[in-house]
């Protein structure tokens, strides 16, 4: 179990930074590679999902930044690892499911766009590599996070190719939708990510791209591991 805290800190382990759109694969196959190698394995989108579903619960609205970033210096978030999977609490409350509904993929671009707020959330996630080896994914951790990384993987894949991963995750969580409403969703936060002024989503001039498109998750985490063993 990892406790969140405030810090600054300069990671002292290894680190691998990936990068990429929603429904690239990044999640899997970061929980995949760190396993493989003994690594933490550090979710940063599901930091700024948990801020946006305390959000909503509390009837905070997404656009007060000021209110967003005293709530996230304060929020007690926690990654625990159980029974094989990876789980995130606030107050000891599991909200891994909550935090991938409908809505809170609605609002989470722009909860995560205020500068206030992603200033705190980047303290927390460099405490993460104080004192070990991590492997933390998002939408700035090859730019902002770990700009200083061992490895940089940048991953994308088509949108009609995420659009089908994304209706699969919420058809497994009972959630109906459908390709098209999948399609535009995914568009409209390349967008809102690509373009926000603060820590937009953009690939490191010196990230590795791995297009996912036509690959196993199995031969992403084979190709991650690989290039990582090489650069040692």
């Amino acid at each position: 179990m990892n406790n969140l805290s405030h810090n600054n800190s300069v990671p002292r382990g290894k680190v691998i930074a990936i990068d990429g759109p929603a429904g690239s694969g990044k999640s899997t196959t970061a929980k995949i590679v760190a396993e493989r190698l003994g690594f933490t394995y550090l979710d940063t989108g599901a930091m700024y999902r948990a801020l946006t579903y305390y959000a909503l619960e509390n009837k905070i609205n997404p656009a007060d930044e000021k209110k967003l970033a005293e709530i996230a210096e304060q929020l007690p978030l926690e990654f625990r690892r159980n029974d094989g999977g990876d789980f995130i609490y606030i107050n000891g409350q599991d909200i891994s499911s909550e935090i991938r509904t409908p809505e809170v993929t609605k609002n989470v671009s722009e909860v995560s766009a205020h500068l206030l707020v992603r200033q705190a959330m980047v303290a927390k996630q460099k405490e993460f590599a104080k004192d070990g080896s991590i492997v933390a994914e998002g939408r700035d951790t090859t730019t902002v996070v770990f700009p200083d990384a061992d490895l940089k993987i940048y991953m994308d894949a088509s949108v009609k190719e995420r659009a089908r991963r994304r209706l699969l995750d919420l058809s497994n969580m009972g959630i109906e939708s459908n390709l098209s409403e999948q399609e535009q969703d995914i568009n409209r936060r390349d967008e809102y990510d690509s373009g926000r002024q603060h820590s937009p989503l953009t690939k490191a001039e010196d990230a590795v791209v791995i297009d996912t498109t036509n690959l196993t998750i199995e031969e992403q985490v084979d190709r991650i591991v690989e290039l990582f063993q090489a650069s040692r």
